[in-house]
């Protein structure tokens, strides 16, 4: 599958607000969402009794990538059954832009699992010891041959939460400067894409993996504020 044209797409920015744009890419579905809880009420702050309890857990499978589990769970309703548990590395990404802010550094890429071609953010698992801002550093030199000046914490996410722990921390970078060839040369076809063309990339599923989707839409949305942890 060829890359996507960035040719006579979405319109720039300066005819429409980012909040605008990235509210444009939002399914129909909101329609079917369900009344936000009533002033005061916080879904953080749910007793303990509607938690599912684990009552325990045997191993499966383990290898350096992936910990399969077996948990024995107890629902609030009383359901009680075993439920598989999967548990992969913490992982680092971010949002590389331009100075102007006007394009971000994306890989154009093939995935064997899915068996798809789509944008990607760079990025990769956190070592053990290694703090996720210096994570983002090095992945983005080894994949790019880029390095930023300035890392900034967006969001921390979970890609699969229902079955799977595997946190994922989002980065803003800016201030890039090359710096070597890359080291990593499996990791697809780096190249500068207009931000305003994202939400139509979005749209056409040439973007489809968790981590860049969050990324990309969160810049869009709020404009790449931190994390106010």
């Amino acid at each position: 599958m060829a890359p996507f044209c960035h040719q006579a797409l979405a319109p720039p920015w300066s005819t429409r607000s980012k909040v605008e744009v990235a509210a444009d890419v939002a399914l129909d579905a909101t329609e079917t969402l369900v009344d936000p809880p009533s002033e005061g009420t916080h879904m953080a702050d749910q007793r303990e009794s509607e938690e599912w309890q684990v009552l325990g857990v045997r191993p499966v499978y383990e290898s350096r990538w992936v910990k399969l589990e077996m948990a024995e769970v107890q629902l609030p309703s009383g359901q009680h059954f075993e439920h598989h548990k999967v548990t992969m590395p913490a992982a680092a990404m971010a949002v590389v832009l331009s100075d102007d802010g006007e394009r971000v550094l994306l890989s154009w890429r093939h995935r064997f699992a899915a068996d798809l071609w789509n944008y990607e953010l760079p990025g990769g698992l956190i070592e053990e010891g290694e703090p996720p801002e210096d994570t983002v550093v090095r992945e983005i030199a080894e994949e790019t041959g880029y390095r930023p000046k300035e890392v900034r914490h967006l969001v921390t996410f979970e890609p699969m939460i229902g079955m799977v722990s595997s946190p994922h921390q989002l980065f803003l970078a800016q201030g890039v400067e090359w710096v070597a060839e890359p080291t990593e040369l499996d990791e697809g076809k780096f190249e500068w894409v207009e931000m305003s063309l994202v939400p139509e990339l979005i749209r056409a599923g040439k973007i489809s993996n968790s981590g860049t989707l969050v990324g990309l839409l969160h810049v869009l949305a709020l404009g790449g504020l931190e994390d106010p942890k």
